[in-house]
C-alpha cells in the first residue's frame, strides 16, 4: 500500500495545480468472468488512478487511467463468481496528494456450473423528477444484486447534455456498484429519429459513453451469459420510427442474430429484454408489429421473461401464448416507473395479470429452475411478486 501511495504522489506531485471533480460516475458495465469495465467523467482534464482487487482487498491491482475527461478503463485480471472492489483518486488543488477516493464494487459474471443469480431492473428515467429519482435510488442501493438492467429512455432528450442530472447523478450510489445493461430505447435516437440525417445522434450521444458486450451491433442489441441464464437485448425502435434503427423483419441480421442467440441457449433460462412493449394496455399501447415479428421466435425457444419499456408504469401478464394466457407462454413484464412521468391504463386486455401506475423497480433471483420476481415503488411497498419455473 505505501509504495502505491508514493506512486501516486509522485504522480500528483509533476501535475498540474488544480482540483478535479468526478462529476459522473464511476459506473461500471460489461463485466465478464474475467474483465470489466469502469467509466467515469471529470470536469477539468486529469489522469486518474484506480486500485482494485479482490474484496475486501481493494488495493491489489493498479490501472491509470491517461488524462482526459472522459475516462474508460478496463480493468484486466479477475476471475468469475468473484466480488471485487475498487477506489478511484484524482489529484488535489494543493499538489501533495490526491483526494479522498470514490469507492465501488461489483461481481464478476458467473460460469455455467453456477446457479444463482440476483439482478434489478427499471426503465424510463427520462425528465427532471428528482424527488422519486431519490427515493427509488435509496431504496435500490440497500438490494444486493449482481447487475442491473435499464430497459431504455435515460433521459427525455436523448442528449449525452442531459444525463448526468436525469440519470447518472441521482442513480451515483447504485451505478458504483451494479453493473449496468441498457436496451436502447426511442429516446436514445433523439428528438428527429424519424429523419435520414440522425444517424450520428446514437454514436455522438450514447455509444461513445456506454460498454455493452460485443455483437455485430453493439450497443444497439447483445447479449451475454452468467451462471444458467442467456440474457438478450434488442432493438425494436424501427417501430417508433427510428430511421438508423436495426430491422426486426424475418430477412433482417437482428432477427437472424436474434435466432441463433436463441437456438445456443440450449437449457438455459432465456429472458429477453427490449424497449417497445409487445403487451402493453398504458397510453402508447403494445407495438404490435415488433410482437408479430417477436413473439414466434420467444415461443418457440422458450424464452420465460421479457422486460418491456417505453411506457411509464408497471404491467405484468399472464404466460402469454400464441396472444392466450397459457400456463406454457412468456410472461411480458413493463417496467418504466424510473422517473418519468407517470402515465395511467388507456385500455384492458385479457393478457394484463396486475397494472400500477407507480415509480418502481424489479428485483430477480433464479435459483437454479425458479425465478422469483418482486416490484417495489420508492417507499419500499411491494407492488407484485410472482414466480416462474423452467
Amino acid at each position: 500500500m505505501k509504495k502505491i501511495s508514493c506512486f501516486l504522489l509522485c504522480c500528483c506531485l509533476s501535475l498540474g495545480g488544480f482540483a478535479a471533480q468526478v462529476v459522473r460516475g464511476p459506473y461500471i458495465e460489461d463485466p465478464t468472468q474475467t474483465t470489466t469495465v469502469i467509466r467515469f467523467q471529470t470536469d477539468e482534464t486529469t489522469p486518474a488512478w484506480l486500485e482494485y482487487g479482490p474484496a475486501p482487498r481493494c488495493n491489489q491491482i493498479m490501472k491509470i487511467s491517461p488524462e482526459g475527461t472522459d475516462h474508460k478503463a478496463i480493468l484486466y485480471g479477475l476471475v468469475p463468481n468473484q466480488q471485487f472492489c475498487y477506489r478511484l483518486y484524482v489529484y488535489n488543488a494543493a499538489r501533495d496528494g490526491v483526494q479522498a477516493p470514490v469507492e465501488g464494487s461489483w461481481r464478476t459474471l458467473y460460469s455455467p456450473e453456477r446457479k444463482e443469480i440476483k439482478f434489478m431492473a427499471f426503465g424510463n428515467t427520462a425528465g427532471d423528477n428528482p424527488g422519486p429519482k431519490a427515493l427509488l435510488a435509496a431504496q435500490m442501493a440497500q438490494q444486493e444484486a449482481d447487475f442491473l438492467i435499464h430497459t431504455g429512455d435515460l433521459t427525455a432528450s436523448g442528449l449525452n447534455a442531459d444525463a448526468n442530472a436525469e440519470f447518472f447523478t441521482p442513480y451515483k450510489e447504485v451505478l458504483a456498484q451494479t453493473p449496468l445493461f441498457v436496451a436502447l430505447g426511442a429516446h436514445e435516437y433523439g428528438p428527429d429519429r424519424t429523419e435520414r440525417g440522425s444517424k450520428s445522434f446514437v454514436r455522438a450521444n450514447y455509444s461513445r459513453f456506454h460498454d455493452m458486450t460485443w455483437s455485430n451491433a453493439t450497443p444497439k442489441y447483445y447479449y451475454f451469459d452468467t451462471a444458467n441464464a442467456r440474457f438478450i437485448f434488442l432493438d425494436a425502435n424501427a417501430v417508433y420510427g427510428a430511421v438508423w434503427a436495426p430491422d426486426l423483419d424475418e430477412k433482417s441480421t437482428q432477427y437472424k442474430w436474434l435466432q441463433t442467440a436463441l437456438a445456443t441457449a440450449t437449457e438455459k433460462w432465456k429472458i429477453v429484454v427490449v424497449n417497445a412493449p409487445l403487451y402493453s394496455t398504458g397510453e402508447k399501447g403494445p407495438a404490435h408489429e415488433a410482437a408479430a415479428r417477436l413473439e414466434p421466435l420467444f415461443e418457440r425457444y422458450g424464452v420465460k421473461l421479457v422486460l418491456q419499456g417505453a411506457e411509464a408504469d408497471y404491467e405484468r401478464t399472464f404466460p402469454m401464448l400464441k396472444d392466450e394466457p397459457n400456463p406454457r407462454g412468456v410472461t411480458y413484464v413493463t417496467l418504466g416507473g424510473g422517473g418519468a412521468p407517470l402515465t395511467k391504463r388507456s385500455g384492458s386486455h385479457r393478457s394484463t395479470a396486475r397494472f400500477v401506475s407507480n415509480y418502481h423497480y424489479l428485483t430477480g433471483s433464479i435459483v437454479d429452475r425458479k425465478l422469483s420476481i418482486k416490484v417495489f415503488n420508492e417507499q419500499g411497498k411491494q407492488l407484485d411478486k410472482f414466480e416462474i419455473y423452467l
